[in-house]
């Protein structure tokens, strides 16, 4: 029965997700892995919903909301000054030094967050596909993960920040 009803429901989750995705400047897979995990949270919850065509579509609805609520009140770390061509020593020493305490700090993120995050920081500049691969999980999920990442990366370097 829940196989039957996964299986009606991923063409539209598709197109519902790709119709609201860009929009929302989200990536359709990311998307469809959030409402795919909350109608598996629901199910084993509540059971199926009443009218699945209709929960999928307020779910894809709900899920673009969060989405934009939380770029919205996403800032950026830190803002670098432009590059004016020059190679200062000084400004030199001090990128180094960032980069030092970046890549410090990544090597004591947990689970497999340095992986990810060396291979989002790689001067390669690897697509998300090839980091996929190189990391063996789904392209979809490298978003969250990146995420989830992301903020224990922010929340280990607050403090340091904030000692400066």
């Amino acid at each position: 029965m829940t196989h039957d009803l996964l299986t009606s429901l991923r063409p539209l989750l598709t197109a519902e997700a790709s119709a609201e995705a860009y929009a929302a400047g989200t990536e359709p897979g990311d998307l469809e892995q959030a409402v795919w995990l909350r109608l598996l949270e629901h199910l084993d919850a509540e059971g199926p919903p009443p009218d699945p065509q209709e929960w999928l579509r307020r779910a894809v609805r709900s899920e673009v909301r969060r989405t934009r609520r939380t770029s919205r009140l996403e800032r950026p770390y830190a803002v670098e000054p432009a590059d004016d061509g020059g190679h200062d020593p000084e400004q030199l020493a001090l990128a180094a030094a960032r980069g030092r305490a970046l890549r410090e700090a990544v090597r004591r993120l947990p689970g497999r967050c340095p992986r990810l995050m060396e291979a989002l920081l790689s001067p390669q500049d690897l697509t998300y596909r090839e980091i996929a691969g190189e990391l063996g999980i789904s392209q979809g999920s490298l978003g969250p993960e990146r995420s989830r990442c992301l903020g224990c990366l922010r929340r280990l370097l607050t403090p340091e920040v904030a000692a400066r």
